[in-house]
């Protein structure tokens, strides 16, 4: 980019964020980066300690805030995900939770 030249959405990698559970989006993170490239500014948030049945505050795993302009869910725990979507919705951030039932504005479920 030419230092004279002003700055816009287009120049700017779009921010993704990828939380994943055990490895579970490991395969879908190889093909961000290989095919990415400086197109994609990528955040990855593993969780891979063992989690109880149900969690009740899921503060503990997930940000307060997210800073992204697309959120993939590859996490395995449904209150996690569930509380995921919540705050995407909150923060107005679209969410890509494939092969999940979840529900709200920006949530995108697509079949796996």
């Amino acid at each position: 980019m030419n230092p004279k030249t002003p700055s816009t959405a287009a120049d700017s990698p779009q921010r993704l964020m990828v939380f994943q559970q055990n490895g579970s989006g490991e395969s879908k993170i190889a093909g961000v980066r290989q095919y990415g490239g400086s197109h994609v500014e990528l955040a990855v948030i593993s969780i891979d300690t063992p989690l109880p049945p149900i969690i009740e505050d899921s503060s503990e795993y997930l940000p307060p805030r997210i800073e992204a302009d697309l959120v993939l869910d590859y996490l395995r725990h449904p209150d996690l995900s569930y509380d995921l979507a919540d705050l995407c919705c909150r923060q107005n951030i679209p969410l890509i939770a494939s092969g999940k039932k979840l529900e709200g504005q920006g949530i995108h479920t697509p079949p796996t």
